[in-house]
Order: structure tokens, then C-alpha cells, then sequence
């Protein structure tokens, strides 16, 4: 059960968003606020899991807020603002609901949390394997992101999406990381034999692949990335020589 709090000044907006949790049996709603010095103290006096906040308060705005806390919980914002858009990344939102949103779009985001805090709570990783000289293989990348430096290991990435001059990387143990980088250093610092990159805004991970249909490449249930058509070549290469079938 993911215990949440859901931020916003409009009561109308506060109440579609509160009914919006209790039909998703995951979720439970510790409280509702019409402000972020309301939520403060709720998160001071027992556990929150995620928070549902509006971006334009009066006092503190959400994102203000969120910045504010010394432990974040996971965080999807809602506003009637997309400027805000990337600014939520940086402060590793799990989602950004644009106002007004349905039920379907809200339980998308709600699915987001609920995998983040599977993988969060999953099991520590097995100690990374030797080399024959006794060193340990050198598969992690260390990026720039909210600040400070972020170890990623490169056999965890599942694939890296680029946002205009930024690119959020998807792994299997963490938030997603969003870092001022390009598309094309990351080309040039992954190895080749496996990442690729099979549209203009999405490099994948080969072997986190789950299946290709329709021209997408599928990784677990819901998670879908196009293949573009200047890639389309290579991908199938690949897939080619490594089917086994008539």
C-alpha cells in the first residue's frame, strides 16, 4: 500500500484528485491539503510515500515545497502550467499531470509510482563479478544530476529518452536521473554492442528488450518506445542476426 497526500488550493481540484485515489486499491490517502504548510506538517508527524502536489500555490508552491523536504518522498505534480515541465524533472518527479487530466491519465501515473516503489524496495544487488586480475568490472557511469554526482550502473539502464537539451536515463533500481547531457555523447561513451539508439529521442538497452511489435520496442508490460525511421535499418540488422526461426 502506497501511503499519499494530495496538494492543491482548488477544492474542486483537491476533491476530483482525492476521488481519484480512492478507486486505485494501491493507494491510500493520509490527507488532503489545501496547502503546502499544511502537508509540512503531515509529513513531519508519520510516514508519506508519495505526494500529489500543485505547482501554483499561494505561500509555497509545490515546487518550492518539494525542494524544501531533507527526505522526498516520490513526488507527481499537477498543474495547469507545462512550463513547469522540466523544472519537475530536475527534482526527479515521477510525473506531470497537466490539468484537466481524467481518471486513465492519473492511474498511468499512479502505475509509475507503484513500479518505482517496487524497484526501491526490491532486494539489494549481488556484488558486481570479478575480472581475473580481481578488480571489479567497470560498468558504471557517474552523472551530473540535481546538484550532485550519481552513480549509474550501465547493466541496469533499461533506456535513456532525450528532453530537449536534457536526457532521463530509466534503470532498474532507481528514479530516473535527469542530467544536462546529449544524446550523442551517450552514444559515444555506451558500448555499442549493447545500447542503440532506434529513434531521434530514445537509446535502449538490447538485452532489457521484452519484445518488438508494430514497429515498437516493448520493455516489461506498458512501457512502449517507438523505432524511428532512420534507425529502422540498423534495429533490424540486429534483430536478424540474432532471430532464431524461419
Amino acid at each position: 500500500m502506497i501511503r499519499c497526500i494530495a496538494i492543491d488550493d482548488e477544492p474542486l481540484a483537491l476533491t476530483q484528485i482525492t476521488g481519484y485515489i480512492s478507486k486505485v486499491p494501491f493507494l491510500q490517502l493520509v490527507k488532503a491539503c489545501s496547502n503546502a504548510l499544511e502537508a509540512l506538517d503531515v509529513i513531519a508527524s508519520q510516514p508519506v510515500d508519495l505526494i500529489f502536489a500543485d505547482i501554483n500555490m499561494p505561500d509555497l508552491s509545490g515546487m518550492d515545497f518539494i525542494k524544501s523536504l531533507v527526505k522526498k518522498p516520490l513526488v507527481i505534480f499537477t498543474t495547469a502550467y507545462s512550463e513547469y515541465a522540466i523544472e519537475g524533472y530536475r527534482v526527479d518527479a515521477i510525473d506531470y499531470l497537466l490539468k484537466p487530466f481524467g481518471y486513465s491519465d492519473f492511474l498511468k501515473a499512479a502505475n509509475k509510482a507503484l513500479r518505482q516503489m517496487e524497484l526501491l524496495n526490491a532486494p539489494p544487488s549481488p556484488p558486481p563479478v570479478k575480472e581475473e586480475n580481481g578488480q571489479p568490472e567497470n560498468n558504471a557511469l557517474y552523472i551530473k544530476a540535481d546538484y550532485k554526482m550519481v552513480r549509474i550502473d550501465m547493466n541496469k539502464i533499461i533506456y535513456i529518452e532525450s528532453q530537449n537539451e536534457y536526457v532521463r536515463i530509466f534503470t532498474e533500481d532507481q528514479k530516473p536521473v535527469m542530467s544536462l547531457l546529449s544524446m550523442k555523447l551517450l552514444e559515444e561513451r555506451l558500448p555499442p554492442d549493447k545500447f542503440m539508439r532506434v529513434h531521434r529521442s530514445y537509446m535502449v538497452n538490447l538485452s532489457k528488450i521484452t519484445a518488438v511489435a508494430n514497429n515498437r520496442i516493448i520493455f516489461g508490460k506498458d512501457v512502449y518506445i517507438p523505432i524511428g525511421n532512420q534507425y529502422k535499418d540498423k534495429f533490424t540488422l540486429y534483430l536478424e542476426t540474432h532471430f532464431l526461426g524461419k
